[in-house]
């Protein structure tokens, strides 16, 4: 089934494109000068079994995590920025009168990632944080959104945005969206962007890439790291 979604999707994205470039979407917004790593929701509650959270998990242990752990090599070589992001709630009880859910756990289980319970979201620890990165914490879907995430950015002089993470049809699309209109310049890395749902991690990125940032390879953005870092030596 999903063999057969995928190319009812890469046939209309092939006619879709056409429609696009006719009018002029599908530019580039190409690299900039200092990039910063973005890693969305790569956390326990995304990246293994049994939670409502889950994302796919041959996508997650066959090309997310080792893309990532190529990413984070390079960064880490080239002494670049890396943020890590995930997502928890203090006050998860949906009846409480005050809670930092918001409306949000009237949609989604936001409830299931409790705050008190580290384990759920930590980040993965095969990509676990080193000394010098920083984890962010967010209740949105965006990682600007209500965050200190711009201003770090722009503190340390990034321009560019590596987004990697989950999940594409919201916290990574949202992130890259909000990230555009911040004026940074969003690539969306292909292999590291992983979905629950079949089919949502490619109409994601088509859109993504008609519209709010460029989505290039996992190799394509290491090798624009390993430039800066050659100009920076």
């Amino acid at each position: 089934m999903s063999q057969d979604l995928m190319a009812m999707l890469e046939q209309a994205f092939d006619e879709s494109t056409k429609l696009y470039q006719e009018r002029g979407f599908q530019r580039r917004v190409g690299f900039g000068k200092k990039p910063a790593l973005i890693s969305v929701d790569l956390a326990n509650a995304w990246t293994r079994p049994g939670n409502p959270f889950t994302c796919d998990q041959e996508k997650m242990d066959n090309e997310i995590i080792p893309g990532m752990q190529k990413l984070l090599e390079a960064f880490r070589a080239s002494n670049l920025p890396v943020i890590h992001v995930t997502t928890a709630y203090e006050i998860t009880d949906r009846d409480a009168p005050f809670t930092d859910m918001g409306l949000w756990h009237n949609k989604i289980p936001v409830d299931a990632v409790d705050l008190a319970n580290e384990e759920l979201w930590a980040i993965d620890s095969r990509i676990a944080p080193v000394k010098g990165e920083y984890t962010l914490l967010k209740k949105r879907a965006s990682s600007f959104h209500g965050t200190e995430l711009a201003g770090i950015l722009r503190a340390n002089d990034v321009d560019t945005i590596l987004v990697t993470g989950v999940t594409a049809c919201a916290c990574v699309r949202q992130t890259i969206c909000d990230g555009i209109a911040d004026g940074f310049r969003p690539i969306a890395v292909k292999e590291c962007i992983g979905d629950r749902v079949p089919g949502a991690v490619a109409w994601n990125l088509f859109d993504i890439d008609a519209k709010f940032g460029d989505v290039e390879s996992v190799d394509r953005c290491i090798d624009y790291v390993n430039t800066i870092a050659s100009t920076q030596s």
